[in-house]
């Protein structure tokens, strides 16, 4: 109720100059360990046919089918992660290691969302495949004003998330790194922080198109690479959600290889 607020240690009740009475109020204390169920029912959208699941609200699908990034000897770029890879495959994988360990602490399943608890200088989350041309779908949603998050593509930053009504009046979804080509989503359409919203996300080639909420917000876009400005995009490369020193919340995330 927008008239109820809760202190340390009270509950009370906020007066708007009316007349208002109360009675039979009673409250049961729960638990520290309370919570929810690990799945709201509502949350769950089915897998389209073509389409595979990379999270839908089960939380041994984070070890399954993620990873984590980390930027300790600049992992976190594309080029350098590549060339360990070939040249150092050993201290690639004890990086890796290292990647996901602090990863599961700062990312977790709650109630049927992939939850980011906002740690400042944290770990992405990245798809352990590789993906070329892909189509996505992808629900997420803010949950503090001003809230700034965000997806890689094939490793490159990004399509971007953001409080479209309080931060810059410029709707989620653009090519946020972009310098040569469109960085702006074409319009509002995000959702109240919050809320939740879609995105549904194509990418073939260099070119990358979304709809935010069913409304077209970049249209048939080149994603340029951020990492070499001289270079064209990866033409494969892993997908990230992105931590950026906010909470932020995903689910109901498919891909469907091109």
């Amino acid at each position: 109720h927008p008239g109820l607020h809760r202190t340390e240690g009270h509950i009370g009740w906020l007066g708007h100059g009316h007349n208002v009475k109360w009675r039979n109020i009673r409250i049961k204390e729960l638990p520290d360990d309370a919570k929810m169920s690990d799945v709201c029912p509502c949350s769950v959208k089915k897998c389209p046919e073509g389409f595979t699941v990379l999270f839908d609200g089960k939380p041994e699908q984070i070890k399954a089918n993620w990873k984590g990034v980390t930027t300790r000897d600049r992992m976190d770029n594309p080029i350098v992660r590549q060339d360990l890879r070939k040249k150092n495959p050993r201290k690639a994988a004890d990086i890796q290691k290292f990647a996901d360990e602090h990863m599961v602490k700062h990312w977790t399943v709650r109630n049927g969302a992939l939850f980011f608890d906002g740690l400042r200088g944290g770990y992405s989350l990245a798809t352990k495949k590789d993906y070329k041309d892909f189509e996505m779908l992808v629900d997420w949603r803010l949950l503090s004003p001003r809230g700034d998050s965000g997806l890689y593509l094939r490793g490159t930053p990004q399509v971007q998330i953001w409080d479209a009504h309080n931060m810059w009046n410029i709707g989620s979804g653009g090519l946020y790194n972009n310098k040569k080509n469109p960085s702006k989503a074409l319009l509002i359409a995000d959702n109240q922080i919050g809320s939740w919203n879609t995105f549904r996300i194509k990418m073939v080639g260099e070119k990358v198109t979304v709809w935010l909420n069913g409304k077209l917000v970049v249209d048939n876009t080149t994603l340029e690479n951020y990492w070499d400005r001289n270079r064209p995009i990866f033409p494969c490369e892993q997908i990230e959600l992105q931590c950026h020193g906010d909470p932020v919340e995903f689910r109901n995330i498919f891909i469907k290889e091109l």
